[in-house]
């Protein structure tokens, strides 16, 4: 698969797309923010349904109370802000007034991961995703380019329950067809047998380039992409791991309690194999640019294939 760079789209943008046309289809669909419409894009659903948009100020804890609130009435809440802002803040409310009851609430982190870029550490949530599944009843999905993201927000509005939705800050390039819909089952995009690539996310991009320059070297990766952290597909990884005999995961965020956690606790109760993290090992964030971001932390295609490189020796 061979992906143009020079063509991308912003990822927000499907969101806040997505939630203009789920709102002509559904006069349930209400939608809240922390103050940040600009930034998360809400504002396209704000210019088109004024009454159904509701600025909640910067206070995300009454953010998700007023969207489990709006549930209980039969309203379909999405509620947006920064991811760090979203899951950090409101941690509280999110479990114990939207999961525990588990309350049709749908929340969406923007601005995942290091790609956030020049604002720091302090706007990077790299635990966001540990964070939201470790609580009971929370779906979880980190969707890779412009149409997955916009199948995320229709897949999430039509399935009850609460939800949580990382969305990158950057623009992506496209990878997936325009009639593209997300599913809980994993995407196999290249067959391989001597190592397994497991990756989700804005992340995505670079995996598939880096397996295209491995297969220089003669390293043949299997390909696997999972948006949903939760339900985890780990039947397609044990598959898979069994085949090839060796797991790398790749993630914009910690190493521990993500996606490369799911792929351990998968493996190690059901095909013990070895697995290698990459990702930001236990540590905040730094401000830079985005792609100056992903080579520092060893997320770009190029230190990919070193990586895997130096593993296969």
């Amino acid at each position: 698969m061979i992906i143009d760079r020079t063509k991308k789209r912003a990822v927000r943008e499907a969101f806040g797309k997505a939630l203009v046309e789920l709102g002509q289809q559904d006069d349930r669909i209400v939608v809240l923010d922390a103050d940040l419409s600009s930034s998360t894009q809400t504002k396209l659903f704000a210019k088109e349904f004024p009454e159904r948009f509701f600025n909640v100020g910067i206070a995300e804890q009454d953010l998700i109370n007023t969207a489990a609130g709006l549930s209980v009435t039969g309203k379909i809440p999405f509620a947006a802000s920064f991811a760090m802002f979203a899951t950090g803040r409101a941690y509280d409310q999110i479990r114990n007034t939207v999961c525990y009851p588990n309350f049709n609430v749908k929340i969406i982190g923007t601005h995942g991961g290091v790609t956030v870029g020049e604002d720091g550490a302090s706007h990077q949530a790299l635990e966001d995703i540990s964070l939201m599944r470790n609580i009971p009843n929370m779906t979880v999905i980190v969707p890779a380019d412009y149409t997955e993201t916009s199948s995320a927000i229709k897949y999430a509005a039509k399935t009850k329950g609460a939800f949580y939705i990382r969305i990158a800050r950057t623009s992506l390039p496209d990878i997936f067809e325009p009639d593209y819909e997300i599913s809980t089952k994993a995407k196999i995009l290249s067959e391989g047998k001597d190592l397994t690539v497991v990756t989700n996310g804005e992340t995505l991009v670079e995996c598939i380039e880096a397996c295209e320059e491995l297969k220089k070297s003669g390293i043949n990766a299997e390909l696997i992409h999972i948006p949903f952290v939760k339900p985890f597909d780990k039947d397609s990884v044990i598959a898979s791991a069994k085949k090839t005999g060796l797991v790398v995961t790749v993630e914009n965020h910690s190493i521990l309690g993500g996606l490369g956690s799911c792929v351990c606790e998968a493996l190690s109760e059901n095909c013990p194999t070895k697995v290698v993290r990459i990702g930001v090992n236990d540590v905040f964030g730094t401000s830079g640019k985005a792609g100056e971001l992903l080579a520092y932390y060893g997320l770009d295609s190029k230190s990919i294939v070193n990586k895997i490189v130096e593993i296969k020796k």
